[in-house]
């Protein structure tokens, strides 16, 4: 959950060498050092790959960009006569970059330390596809899923094709887990959200699963709610990571042992700190005692976090494993 960012100071030292997002997530030597930052800050359990989940449009030809104090900015799909200027074909060359982070990535780490990789899922793509921004309310990206299905259907496909291929090579590259972003599943309604959130999911799934059977994959339907539970039963996936708005007892009761369950601490409270805090993870460790859990975020680190905040959640953490 975006371990390396502005908190952290080393991290905002090794930015200034290049100020294109992009460019920066596209250059090995930066990525790996900002993979390893919070590693050897904190020594947690797994690193989870620096790049971002816009690489894929990026690689598929739609121009993305990053403005200070706005975000990603993509060149907006207006309807399927824009699907055409999209193809795989270069995707492999384009994202060479992130395949060689992660296979430096594996010969550095610690070898008890997991690496994660990870992608956007196809809603969440498209969503900044078609609406050409975050900070929407996703009604363009909707109403062309309810307009033109048949169309929809082929941009969705041409994503499922490209993360199935691109998640495969980070695996065969060094990632150890796999995790599915889909951080704008909550807007969309039930109906909407089988068609275009579950079944993606699933066929991703398997699709991978024929390259690397092994390999644990983990889902987060941000902002899904109680479709988080058909998500997890049918999706396929190993894991389910839960946003911080999700009941935790409930979401418990609901869903299997054999399906891992990862989240959810609010990512305020890393900024608040003290006491707040300490109660927060003792309950989140309480709740989940005793069936697969990993302990994490509802959502990523946020850029005002005061480093020692997370030393401190980690202190509580130990403590309660050493106990």
């Amino acid at each position: 959950m975006r371990q390396a960012g502005r908190y952290l100071s080393e991290y905002r030292e090794l930015r200034v060498r290049e100020t294109d997002f992009l460019t920066f997530c596209y250059t090995p030597d930066l990525t790996v050092e900002a993979t390893l930052q919070p590693i050897r800050r904190y020594g947690f359990d797994a690193a989870i790959l620096f790049s971002d989940i816009l690489v894929i449009p990026d690689a598929l030809g739609q121009k993305v960009t990053f403005e200070g104090g706005v975000g990603p900015v993509l060149q907006e799909i207006e309807g399927p006569k824009d699907f055409a200027r999209l193809s795989v074909d270069r995707l492999e060359e384009h994202l060479a970059p992130v395949f060689e982070t992660l296979v430096r990535l594996r010969k550095e780490l610690p070898s008890e330390t997991a690496l994660i990789g990870f992608a956007g899922s196809p809603w969440t793509l498209a969503f900044y596809m078609v609406e050409g921004r975050g900070g929407v309310d996703g009604g363009k990206l909707k109403r062309m899923a309810y307009a033109a299905p048949d169309e929809f259907a082929k941009l969705m496909g041409l994503l499922e094709k490209a993360l199935i291929a691109y998640l495969s090579r980070q695996v065969a590259s060094g990632a150890e887990v796999l995790q599915l972003f889909d951080s704008w599943s909550g807007i969309a309604d039930e109906t909407l959200f089988r068609r275009w959130v579950i079944e993606p999911t699933k066929r991703i799934v398997k699709g991978v699963k024929e390259c690397h059977p092994n390999v644990p994959i983990i889902g987060f339907p941000r902002g899904s709610g109680a479709l988080a539970t058909a998500y997890a039963l049918e999706t396929g996936v190993n894991g389910l990571s839960l946003d911080s708005q999700m009941p935790l007892q409930w979401i418990r009761e609901q869903i299997p042992d054999d399906i891992v369950l990862q989240g959810n601490l609010d990512n305020q409270l890393l900024i608040t700190g003290g006491a707040a805090l300490d109660q927060e993870v003792r309950r989140v460790r309480q709740v989940m005692s005793g069936r697969p859990f990993v302990f994490n975020l509802g959502h990523g680190i946020l850029p005002p976090t005061p480093p020692e905040n997370v030393a401190r959640a980690l202190s509580v953490l130990r403590e309660l494993k050493a106990d």
